[in-house]
């Protein structure tokens, strides 16, 4: 809780094993050609987060580049929710070369993830891609929300053309673009993807690169009531993202939207 009034939850953040958290990172500063990781990936790290910021629950991932890996980083994100003590809400992942989609979604949701996360960009699959559908399919029938990540202007896997036929056809998919629909083509994102009842945001991976004028016009675009708090973690740091979304211009019910109610509504807690 900050400022005594609002519960906030870090929607998008990516937790690893201590073993392998500095080589993920270095990683993923590597995959976007950008070195500005401010800490190390660990549950350790988020949880000294929680007490240093204020921050009350964070929505935690990590992303399977290989089938193989889907079980394993699965097991791994629902025990640290269990030692969580209430501050993490788990996401999965599934890999769209898995052989058995349908059984990775029903361990997941056995394991009580909440969600799942793909990433078409480092899992080098275009989002429309036939191999998908079957994911598609089952997380909307059964109510599971995905947390995409969205846009690239380097590639073709994620951006707006993409992800805008999927939006049509499976209408009743709840689907989260991460970085407001569209990292480094923001406003070609928002042009295309705001109209989509089925489409959330999260303003993660954004910042950075967005005067506040320009993160404002993509709040309004979408809608407070499509907007989630997301910092990226351990890329950006949650302190920072979130003392600058705090001093942007908007209410107090504006923030309590997207610094909580949003996520809550969407991951049903």
């Amino acid at each position: 809780m900050i400022y005594n009034k609002f519960f906030v939850i870090d929607s998008h953040c990516h937790i690893y094993p201590e073993k392998i958290a500095s080589k993920a990172v270095a990683g993923t500063d590597n995959f976007y050609k950008i070195t500005v990781s401010a800490h190390g990936g660990t549950t350790a790290e988020l949880m000294e987060i929680a007490r240093e910021t204020g921050i009350d629950r964070f929505v935690v991932e990590s992303v399977a580049t290989t089938p193989k890996q889907v079980k394993s980083i699965n097991e791994f994100i629902a025990e640290e929710v269990e030692k969580s003590d209430g501050k993490f809400i788990g996401v999965g992942t599934l890999h769209p070369d898995s052989e058995d989609i349908a059984g990775d979604i029903d361990h997941l949701l056995e394991l009580g993830l909440k969600g799942v996360k793909l990433h078409p960009d480092i899992q080098a699959f275009k989002i429309d891609d036939y191999r998908c559908l079957k994911i598609y399919e089952i997380c909307e029938e059964k109510g599971i929300p995905i947390l995409m990540h969205t846009g690239d202007n380097r590639y073709d896997f994620s951006n707006p053309n993409r992800l805008a036929p999927i939006l049509e056809i499976y209408k009743n998919l709840t689907v989260i673009g991460a970085h407001f629909g569209g990292y480094s083509v923001w406003f070609e994102a928002a042009e295309r993807l705001k109209d989509f009842k089925n489409f959330y945001v999260d303003c993660s991976s954004s910042f950075f690169a967005l005067t506040d004028e320009e993160i404002m016009k993509l709040i309004r675009e979408y809608g407070t009531e499509k907007v989630l708090f997301g910092t990226d973690f351990p890329m950006w740091s949650p302190k920072s993202e979130l003392e600058r979304f705090m001093n942007l211009p908007l209410s107090d019910e504006e923030k309590t939207i997207i610094l909580s109610k949003n996520a809550l509504k969407i991951y049903g807690e």
